[in-house]
């Protein structure tokens, strides 16, 4: 299956591509989508869903993994990342991607094993699951990594689960 994470944003969306088959994970891509500033915010959401399109067709994901959105103290900034979001979401619906959404803590949950973990636990527990030599760069991108991992780890506990049913183990 090739997971495409997805960390919302409109001045910068970070992606990470991975392949997880039958619980073995291989990172594929990784990088950003970036507005620039000058730009009218309008026009900076169309730049945003045109590269949205582009980024789904060149990767062909069997499901994109979208981390919500977590409120904190900058509501401003909230509200454009909000709008940069759900212009992501109709990028995916569009293209006829499954999706799927986690919480900040669901990611730390699935990768770290502790829903509280700080960022940098994240960043260094996905690039030891990955095997990379160092953490993603920016960071954006690494948090998309790891949105795609929580992914990669809920499906195979999810099937680990149906199969057990099925054999009565």
């Amino acid at each position: 299956m090739r997971i495409l994470g997805i960390d919302p944003g409109y001045a910068t969306t970070g992606f990470g591509l991975l392949h997880a088959q039958r619980g073995a994970m291989r990172l594929l891509q990784y990088g950003q989508i970036t507005t620039p500033k000058d730009l009218p915010f309008e026009q900076r959401l169309v730049m945003l869903y045109d590269d949205m399109m582009r980024l789904i067709e060149a990767t062909k994901p069997d499901v994109a993994a979208v981390e919500e959105l977590f409120w904190g103290h900058n509501i401003t900034t909230g509200i454009g990342v909000s709008h940069g979001r759900g212009v992501i979401l109709l990028a995916i619906a569009k293209s006829g991607v499954e999706m799927a959404e986690y919480t900040p803590m669901q990611v730390k949950q699935a990768v770290v094993g502790y829903g509280n973990a700080e960022k940098r636990q994240v960043m260094e527990m996905t690039r030891r699951i990955l095997h990379m030599e160092r953490v993603a760069k920016p960071d954006d991108a690494a948090d998309a990594i790891a949105i795609a991992l929580c992914h990669a780890r809920a499906t195979s506990s999810l099937l680990a689960g149906l199969e057990s049913k099925k054999t009565g183990r």
